[in-house]
């Protein structure tokens, strides 16, 4: 067993394409104790994405839970992480976005566990680019991402409007009858997991989408003769993928259904070509359907029985929200901010801080603190907060005269984006100035009355 930070000198290189070819090797497994027959797991929800809590060898890190995904994939990981990993050999990888193949390390006979789950035998993979890094976008500390091999082991119960996960044992497991369920086909096809549905798009379209809960958006969809871009759409940054930014074309879908249930005026967008050089036959599928439509359901996976078992929760209903300002904003490091002590005690009223909360008191009148600071990452051209005067490497300071460190990263983002036609005031430093600017949100898209 090496630490991670020691591990490229021992390495050999080979080459592999990791999103093209299924991946064979060792057995692993996943499974629960002798007589139990699920484990009930809490997770969070950031930005329409599932973050669980599991232990890599005894070093416990947080996953996007991703069903797009076929073994595990670790990055961000630093000396202070002190994660272990086993039989290590050095690989390239090709995944989603416009860059070259990265670098990366292959590992397997890892020890996987939650509080009862547990692979001995796991296979994994570790991006050794530290620009691979999702946390700064999310808010959040994120190490990695799984996927696969949890679904094949376990029916598993996603409960989006309670934040939960049971990973249930399938040979125990018994479905459900009630009358608000419908169950799909899944058709899983090189470890990925596909669905049938339709949209309303000019016309009415039958689709095949890959279930993603490791995509943020709604909709993705792939152009073709018959599916094309609506002449009512924008460009815009859709995301990051293994390869680097993506980019597309921001649009609506008039309707969206999956089963009996219909959504309308649903979010989408049509990735460039070039950020999928890397699928050579995408065969039969036309996007993907991601955490933003999945999140208003609480989902049952059965691989096993090759089924999902939808039933609508509290977010069904719930508008789709656009980047109504233009910008997209991440964590950049810590900063100190001062503030004057209400109390002449000094009693200090913190609130919650991702990045932990560092303060220091002088004479009981004035406090230090220790925030994450976050900047405007990228600005949409044409947007409400470009023609405004926002640049990208702004620092935000406060949003409508409330200071920015007391919330979290989206909470933030929700602030900007929080409906159309409301006037938004930022305050923001630039090169160690303080500037204010406003500007009204505007719709991109009108719904149809």
């Amino acid at each position: 067993m090496l630490k991670i930070r020691t591990l490229t000198r021992f390495l050999r290189h080979i080459v592999f394409f990791l999103l093209l070819f299924p991946i064979s090797g060792w057995a692993q497994t996943f499974a629960l104790p002798d007589g139990k027959k699920f484990e009930r797991l809490k997770f969070r929800l950031v930005n329409n994405l599932i973050v669980i809590p599991l232990q890599v060898n005894g070093t416990e890190l947080s996953f996007i839970l991703d069903s797009g995904v076929d073994k595990p994939i670790l990055f961000n990981l630093s000396d202070q992480d002190s994660v272990q990993i086993n039989n290590v050999s050095e690989i390239m990888i090709k995944g989603l976005g416009d860059g070259e193949p990265i670098r990366a390390l292959r590992s397997h006979g890892n020890i996987f566990s939650s509080k009862f789950i547990t692979n001995s035998d796991q296979q994994l993979y570790v991006i050794v680019d530290r620009n691979m890094n999702f946390s700064p976008s999310l808010g959040i500390p994120i190490h990695g991402i799984i996927g696969y091999d949890l679904f094949k082991d376990f029916v598993v119960e996603l409960n989006y409007g309670r934040r939960f996960l049971k990973f249930h044992d399938p040979e125990t497991y018994t479905r459900s009858n009630s009358r608000r369920d419908q169950s799909l086909p899944l058709s899983i096809i090189r470890k990925k997991a596909y669905v049938d549905g339709s949209l309303l798009l000019a016309k009415e379209q039958q689709v095949k989408l890959l279930v993603d809960t490791g995509s943020s958006d709604a909709i993705w969809l792939f152009e073709n003769e018959t599916l094309q871009v609506p002449d009512a759409h924008y460009d815009e940054f859709l995301g990051e993928g293994l390869n680097g930014h993506i980019f597309g074309k921001r649009t609506r879908v008039d309707e969206i259904r999956l089963g009996r249930f219909k959504l309308e005026n649903a979010k989408a967008a049509f990735p460039n070509s070039d950020s999928f050089d890397a699928i050579k036959n995408l065969g039969n599928r036309n996007g993907s359907v991601g955490g933003e439509i999945l999140k208003r359901f609480n989902i049952v996976f059965d691989y096993g029985r090759n089924t999902m078992t939808l039933r609508k929760n509290r977010n069904f209903s719930a508008p789709f929200r656009y980047n109504l300002s233009g910008l997209s904003l991440q964590h950049d490091g810590v900063r100190y901010i001062s503030e004057s002590i209400a109390d002449s005690r000094g009693v200090v009223h913190s609130e919650e801080n991702t990045f932990g909360d560092v303060q220091i008191l002088f004479q009981d009148r004035l406090r230090m603190s220790l925030v994450s600071e976050i900047i405007v990452s990228g600005i949409r051209a044409g947007s409400p907060a470009h023609e405004a005067g926002l640049l990208e490497g702004d620092v935000i300071l406060a949003v409508n005269g409330k200071r920015i460190h007391r919330y979290k990263l989206q909470e933030v983002l929700n602030m900007l984006n929080e409906q159309e036609g409301k006037q938004i005031d930022v305050l923001i430093e630039r090169y160690n100035q303080d500037l204010r600017f406003s500007f009204v949100l505007k719709e991109m898209f009108k719904k149809k009355p």
